[in-house]
C-alpha cells in the first residue's frame, strides 16, 4: 500500500476515538513498527493533533475536535455508502471499479469495532434485480466524460427493430437510468432536435473535437417522461377512468409510471383518472390484466368490453 494510503489508514484507525497502540497499527497494516512510528511523526508534523499516552493502557488518539472533521464518516454514513454500492452494482453502474476501490479504502481504514458495526448493517441488505451486462461500461464512461466536458460524440445507432445503422452527431446533455436501461439525452444534429438514445443500441462511439454549451434549465427527466407519455391532444375526448378494488392494488396502479400521471381522485377503495378514450382502450387493458380480480372497472363500460376482447384474443391465440 502506498505511503499516503498507510497514513490515511492510521488516521482512520485513530478516528474511532479509542486509543490505538503502534503494535495494533503494525499488525493491522502489516507494517514494521518502526515504520508506524515514522508515519505517526509525519502525520503529527503536518498538523494533525495526535495525543500519545505512555504506559500499560496507553496508546495514540486524536483530539476530539479533529475526530469530527468532515474528512471522516460516522457509522451511519459509512453504512449508507456501502448500501449505495450494493444498489449501484445491481443497477449495472459503470463506475463500479472506482466505487469498489473507494469502498475498499473504507474497509482498510476502519478499526475492528467500526468494521463489525458496519458489517452488521451491510450484510442484512440484499438487492435483487436482473443481471446486468458490463459490455456497455466503456460507452457509458465515455458518454459521462463527454457530458461533463461538453464534447460532441459521433455514434452508429440501431433504432428498435431496424438493422441498418444510423450515424448521428450528438451533443450529450445528460445520462438517464430508467427501467434497467441506460439512455443518453442530447441534441441530434441530424434531426436538429433533442433526442434520447438507448446506450445498448449504440454500436460504436467516437469522441469528437466539437464542443457545445449545455442549455440552461434543461431537465432531462422532464424531457424523457414527456416523451414516454402519449400526448393528450383532444381535450374533448378526455373521460374519467374509475377503478374500484383492493387498496394495495390501487396503490400500485396509482404509482405506475404511466397511469400515475393522470390520477385525479383517490380514496381507500377507489381511484379516478382522466384520460383520452383512445388511450384507455389502447394502453389500460394490458396494465389492468395482471391485477386479476383485485380491480373492478366502474367506468367507462367500454373498457370492460375492451378487456373482454383482449382476453378473448389471448384465449384464441393460445388455443391454436
Amino acid at each position: 500500500m502506498p505511503k499516503t494510503d498507510n497514513m490515511l489508514a492510521i488516521l482512520w484507525m485513530l478516528r474511532s476515538g479509542e486509543k490505538v497502540t503502534a503494535q495494533q497499527m503494525s499488525e493491522k497494516l502489516e507494517l514494521n513498527i518502526r515504520t508506524v512510528y515514522r508515519y505517526i511523526d509525519t502525520i503529527s508534523t503536518s498538523g494533525v493533533p495526535i495525543v500519545s499516552e505512555p504506559g500499560h493502557n496507553g496508546g495514540y488518539s486524536l483530539l476530539n475536535h479533529f475526530i469530527e472533521a468532515p474528512l471522516f464518516f460516522d457509522i451511519e454514513e459509512q453504512t449508507s455508502l456501502f448500501h449505495a454500492a450494493v444498489f449501484a452494482e445491481e443497477a449495472g453502474y459503470y463506475g463500479g471499479e472506482a466505487l469498489d476501490r473507494a469502498i475498499s479504502k473504507l474497509s482498510n481504514h476502519s478499526n475492528q469495532e467500526q468494521e463489525t458495526k458496519v458489517n452488521l448493517h451491510v450484510t442484512r441488505l440484499e438487492v435483487i434485480s436482473r443481471s446486468s451486462s458490463h459490455s456497455m461500461d466503456p460507452f457509458l464512461k465515455e458518454l459521462e466524460q463527454a457530458v461533463a466536458d461538453g464534447y460532441s460524440v459521433s455514434i452508429h445507432y440501431q433504432k428498435g427493430g431496424e438493422k441498418p445503422l444510423h450515424e448521428r452527431l450528438v451533443d450529450p446533455y445528460r445520462m438517464i437510468y430508467w427501467n434497467q436501461k441506460w439512455y443518453v439525452i442530447g441534441f441530434c444534429h441530424l434531426r436538429n432536435d433533442i433526442r434520447s438514445f438507448r446506450v445498448d443500441r449504440i454500436e460504436s462511439l467516437t469522441l469528437t473535437e466539437n464542443t457545445f454549451n449545455q442549455p440552461e434549465d434543461f431537465s432531462a427527466r422532464d424531457f424523457f417522461i414527456k416523451n414516454l407519455l402519449p400526448t393528450m391532444e383532444d381535450k374533448e375526448g378526455i373521460i374519467p377512468l374509475v377503478l374500484h378494488g383492493d387498496k394495495s392494488a390501487l396503490d400500485d396502479i396509482c404509482q405506475h409510471w404511466f397511469l400515475g400521471h393522470y390520477v385525479q381522485e383517490r380514496t381507500s377503495d377507489q381511484a379516478v383518472f382522466l384520460l383520452e378514450t383512445d388511450m384507455i382502450h389502447t394502453y389500460v387493458p394490458y396494465l389492468l390484466l395482471p391485477y386479476n380480480t383485485s380491480i373492478t372497472v366502474m367506468e367507462p363500460i367500454s373498457l370492460k368490453e375492451r378487456l373482454i376482447e383482449v382476453l378473448t384474443e389471448l384465449i384464441e391465440f393460445h388455443q391454436v
